[in-house]
């Protein structure tokens, strides 16, 4: 008994089983039964059987024997008894209990379990007690080519700068396979292009796509479908493959400049059209996109420069040719201007700065419109003196037919001065039909109207009058004044100051002169004294004024103005006594002591009446 050991046959497969013949050979030295059964089963408890791995092809469904397991102690008389336990046991994997045999009864997939863990047990049937120790052993599923490679992360895209290089990288691919990696070439994937040659190609082994084409222009085309194939088993024409789809995009780089489609553009624009008037759009097309497309105009006037501009139109990247100046058909019909459109950005990596640029001309004809009369000026002013004769030339607006036809001009007043004015309806002249009185009107405002003789085209021109001043006026008081004098005044004291005015307006300013009238005889009570300053102090002769001896006095004075000819007034003044309060302050001064003055001599006329009456 103590020289027995188990022996596991497997059938049907090749596998190379180690039999422990070494626990066999071990001497009993002096050691007794049981002391070796112990030593010996001491030594396989703690080695454990040893067991190579079964394998079982996956998908097959053939129920088959894989195996055998057998003990040294079965002697063929089926006493002993073998058992199974572990994953499957039961299920996928039976043993016969007299023979060993492993039977499979399903078919396994080994993505789904690669390998089941069993064990072994064989017992003696008369005892009931294991003749070895449980032992533990794999069934490995073995891996077949049944499984599709599959492409994940998808779907791809990628973008690349057009032109790139040869070899610049785009994007990687990844194919996985269920199978097994570790067994033959199933699960070894090998990666083609199908679609996109010749401007992209891939690594066969890492999917890495990358450009194979000199220039890849997106002028040309903007994306590009790569297809890409996978197949395992290394390539061969047996084994599965999978297919997907890689957008590229390729993003502008500025390797164009603008081109202008037509050598000429040709526009036309009216003569009366207004600063600002859009005169026409040119469009120099730039395969680029983006800031790579933009541009900036400008106008190389060969003929006149300002008179017009352009500007970029930030929407359609066109150029608006705009009216700079007001035009003039009979001045100017016809502009030759050059226009040149350059790239706003440039890169001199793809092009030299000359083809980011490009040039071609402009053409523009101005086309005749019928223009009203015009005048000479936008006003006109006259001046003329408010004593002129009826029938003097006042002035002459003059007005022309702007147009080629250069049509007769006739003149007329619109305004409620025709009956002051007259105009000459052929020349343009202005002269008086009545007398100006500069006095009553300095200005006079007139509306001229010129208009084509035939046709209803006509315009107007404002005409200032001034009206110029000569000395038709004579100077007088610049008010009333009622002068006094009180009792007690002494001699060459001020008792008025007086000025003037004058509705005249020399152009050197007034100036007036205050004078006493000639008289054989000196005025012994009171005189004038010329300030100089167009004022004038009337004085005080004598000291001996007395409300008794005269209530008033008289006193007459010239004003001469500046002027040419002189001008003059005179003027009387009534001068009263008055009985002054404190500080020469006359309680009855002026008119009002004259109308008592008046009064009481009335009174005594009347009293001196009544008593000759009664006599």
């Amino acid at each position: 008994m103590s020289g027995c050991s188990v022996v596991i046959m497997i059938s049907f497969m090749p596998v190379v089983w180690a039999v422990m013949g070494s626990e066999l050979r071990l001497s009993r030295q002096g050691l007794s039964d049981n002391e070796l059964t112990k030593v010996i089963h001491g030594f396989r408890v703690k080695r454990g059987w040893i067991w190579n791995q079964l394998s079982v092809e996956e998908e097959d469904p053939t129920p088959k024997i894989i195996g055998q397991l057998k003990s040294t102690y079965d002697t063929g008389d089926f006493a002993i008894r073998y058992s199974l336990s572990g994953e499957g046991a039961g299920e996928i994997f039976n043993i016969d209990e007299f023979s060993g045999e492993i039977h499979i009864h399903k078919s396994l997939d080994r993505e789904k379990k690669a390998f089941y863990v069993l064990h072994g047990e064989a017992i003696d049937r008369r005892t009931g007690h294991a003749v070895e120790p449980e032992s533990e052993f794999i069934i490995k599923v073995q891996d077949i080519n049944d499984n599709a490679p599959q492409f994940i992360n998808e779907p791809y895209t990628s973008s690349i700068p057009e032109m790139s290089p040869m070899g610049t990288t785009v994007v990687q691919v990844t194919a996985i396979d269920a199978d097994d990696p570790m067994f033959g070439n199933n699960a070894k994937l090998l990666y083609s292009i199908l679609q996109g040659g010749p401007y992209f190609s891939v690594e066969p082994k890492t999917g890495i796509i990358v450009t194979s084409w000199p220039k890849i222009d997106r002028e040309a085309s903007e994306k590009y479908l790569v297809v890409i194939q996978v197949k395992d088993m290394l390539g061969i024409t047996k084994g599965y493959s999978a297919t997907t789809t890689v957008t590229v995009t390729l993003t502008d780089v500025n390797d164009n400049g603008p081109t202008f489609q037509h050598n000429l553009y040709t526009f036309a624009i009216v003569e009366s059209a207004t600063v600002g008037t859009t005169v026409g759009r040119v469009m120099a097309d730039d395969a680029d996109v983006g800031l790579n497309a933009k541009m900036n105009y400008t106008l190389d006037d060969l003929e006149e420069s300002a008179t017009f501009r352009v500007q970029t139109d930030p929407a359609t990247q066109e150029g608006i040719v705009i009216l700079a100046k007001p035009l003039d058909y009979e001045s100017k019909r016809r502009f030759v201007i050059a226009i040149e459109a350059i790239n706003s950005f440039v890169d001199t990596r793809f092009l030299s700065i000359n083809e980011f640029r490009d040039r071609t001309m402009l053409k523009i004809l101005v086309m005749d419109v019928d223009e009203p009369p015009v005048f000479s000026a936008p006003f006109y002013e006259w001046k003329v003196l408010e004593n002129a004769p009826v029938g003097t030339l006042v002035g002459t607006v003059y007005a022309r037919d702007a147009d080629a036809a250069n049509n007769p001009i006739r003149f007329s007043i619109c305004s409620e001065l025709k009956n002051v004015f007259r105009i000459d309806t052929n020349n343009g002249t202005v002269s008086l039909v009545q007398p100006l009185d500069r006095e009553t009107a300095a200005w006079q405002n007139l509306t001229v109207i010129a208009k084509e003789m035939g046709k209803n085209q006509l315009s107007s021109v404002s005409v200032v009058i001034k009206v110029l001043d000569v000395n038709d006026n004579i100077p007088t008081l610049s008010r009333v004044y009622q002068p006094y004098v009180c009792e007690g005044i002494q001699a060459g004291e001020v008792i008025q100051v007086i000025s003037a005015v004058d509705a005249d307006d020399p152009a050197e300013g007034h100036h007036f002169y205050f004078s006493m009238v000639p008289d054989k005889n000196i005025n012994p009570n009171f005189t004038i004294r010329d300030n100089q300053d167009n004022t004038a102090g009337i004085l005080t002769r004598r000291s001996t004024f007395t409300h008794r001896d005269r209530i008033l006095y008289h006193l007459p004075v010239i004003i001469t103005d500046n002027g040419s000819p002189a001008l003059s007034s005179t003027t009387t003044f009534t001068i009263s006594v008055c009985v002054c309060q404190s500080r020469g302050h006359c309680p009855t001064s002026g008119m009002e002591a004259l109308a008592l003055s008046v009064g009481m001599q009335a009174l005594l006329g009347l009293s001196i009446c009544l008593i000759i009456e009664s006599l």
